[in-house]
């Protein structure tokens, strides 16, 4: 878990030092292809396991109820940032 924060934090700061570099502006395709790659694979590995697969009915109520509250939490934050911080969308 550390790792992965570590990682994550190392990347920002190296993003950061070299964000005027041209070449940074032309991993966008990069990016792109491999976050689609790990999506494939991640849903390959879910859809080979039995046990998960059994258990969907079981548990895949409550991961999607979860999964809407969490988006509609989200939705409702940033409406309330963008009235009440930005001042966007109040009243004239």
């Amino acid at each position: 878990m550390f790792r992965i924060l570590f990682l994550l934090i190392a990347g920002i700061g190296i993003g950061y030092a070299i964000r005027r570099l041209p070449i940074v502006h032309k991993t966008e395709i990069g990016v792109q292809v491999t976050i689609a790659t790990l999506l494939f694979v991640f849903g390959c590995t879910i859809g080979s396991n039995h046990e998960l697969i059994g258990s969907l009915g079981q548990h895949g109520g409550q991961a999607l109820l979860i999964a809407g509250l969490a988006t509609a939490g989200s939705l409702l934050a940033g409406w309330a940032a963008q009235r009440f911080i930005f001042g966007k969308g109040g009243r004239s």
